[in-house]
């Protein structure tokens, strides 16, 4: 693959469950298809303007190549089809959309406790893999 940036992956950079998640899926996108960006950024309000602050917080966001936007669940199959070897879990997220937002929402739902057991070296280096990748 060319290297060629096919989407934005928007995280909650104040998440430290969410920056390091952000990391772990840029580590997979080995042909560089995703391009990072914090919600906190004045670019992320301007992919994101029909959306409301709440709403662009409430949860992950994906924006690809056309401008389309998803969210929460829904942006996982899309994400999982620009990922190396991602297309099989695509077609079971896809498949089965309300198993894949419940699963989300209970991740999300727990994103503090989880940021928890992430160590600071680890939240270091998944800011630094994102610095380098933005």
């Amino acid at each position: 693959m060319s290297g060629k940036r096919q989407a934005v992956l928007l995280y909650d950079a104040d998440c430290g469950f969410c920056t390091w998640s952000a990391a772990k899926i840029l580590a997979w996108d080995r042909h560089g298809r995703l391009r990072p960006l914090a919600l906190q950024e004045p670019e992320a309000e301007r992919l994101l303007a029909a959306m409301s602050e709440e709403q662009r917080m409430a949860s992950w966001q994906l924006v690809l190549a056309d401008g389309t936007v998803r969210s929460a669940g829904a942006a996982a199959p899309d994400l999982l089809r620009l990922l190396p070897a991602g297309r099989p879990l695509a077609r079971v997220a896809a498949t089965f959309p309300r198993t894949t937002e419940a699963a989300y929402q209970a991740i999300s739902a727990r994103r503090g406790t989880l940021g928890q057991f992430i160590g600071r070296r680890a939240r270091d280096r998944a800011r630094a893999r994102l610095r380098r990748a933005s």
